[in-house]
């Protein structure tokens, strides 16, 4: 099978691997603590797929996307294997999460999240939650609430409802215009819920693009999309 190439002309970055996660260098990162981006990747994904996400190349990308910029860019896989699995990949996001901070090449008070597709409901917590130290929280073609018949904790993975509670942490919602049917509700909810609070949202149309895009081949239109969400990354972590 011909592989796709990535939509964007971004060259992979140093990458130490250990047995959790990824780490994406930039080149400068021995000037000292820099800012991270933890990336927590959709699924269900099946527990014997392979590559797993650490290892597929949108990831690699996006990794070394934020890298080129000067960040650090973090690449794990969670255990969203199934829906029931939600807890046990909340439970990973977190985990990473700690040992992220504790690298001597992050700023511990400097951290970034960014969700992609079933990964969104992952969201709720940390918009509940909005340490100090999380800067930013993005989400890319996200389902944000669990479906009326999930048989799990509703409240608990409902990022449409935890939007609100702490409107100055800053938020990101890239959209595409050929989502998934399901997925586009409880995106609409979320953006409605954030106006009504006066929360801070930026909101990125990639008007042509598909769900998963970035497999999709080179795409000037979701390029530019992409570079605008890493600069708005950029600039929240800054300072």
């Amino acid at each position: 099978m011909t592989e796709v190439p990535f939509f964007h002309d971004v060259e992979p970055v140093r990458r130490v691997r250990d047995e959790v996660m990824d780490v994406h260098y930039p080149d400068d990162s021995h000037a000292g603590p820099r800012p991270a981006v933890i990336f927590v990747h959709g699924g269900p994904v099946p527990e014997d797929m392979e590559p797993r996400p650490r290892d597929w190349e949108g990831f690699i990308r996006y990794g070394a996307l934020v890298a080129a910029s000067g960040l650090v860019g973090i690449t794990f896989n969670h255990r969203l294997h199934s829906d029931e699995l939600y807890p046990e990949a909340s439970d990973d996001v977190a985990a990473v999460v700690e040992r992220v901070r504790e690298l001597e090449a992050v700023d511990s008070d400097r951290i970034a999240l960014w969700f992609f597709s079933g990964g969104g409901p992952i969201g709720a917590a940390w918009l509940r939650a909005a340490p100090s130290w999380l800067r930013a929280v993005g989400f890319t073609y996200p389902v944000l609430a669990p479906p009326p018949d999930w048989p799990g904790d509703k409240p608990r993975f409902n990022t449409v409802e935890a939007v609100s509670e702490h409107p100055e942490l800053p938020k990101l919602l890239v959209r595409v215009g050929k989502d998934f049917e399901f997925f586009v509700p409880s995106q609409d909810a979320f953006v409605q819920e954030a106006r009504n609070a006066g929360a801070d949202l930026e909101v990125i149309e990639i008007p042509h693009a598909e769900h998963g895009f970035e497999d999709h081949g080179a795409d000037p239109e979701a390029r530019e999309a992409v570079d605008r969400a890493v600069s708005w990354f950029v600039k929240k972590l800054a300072g």
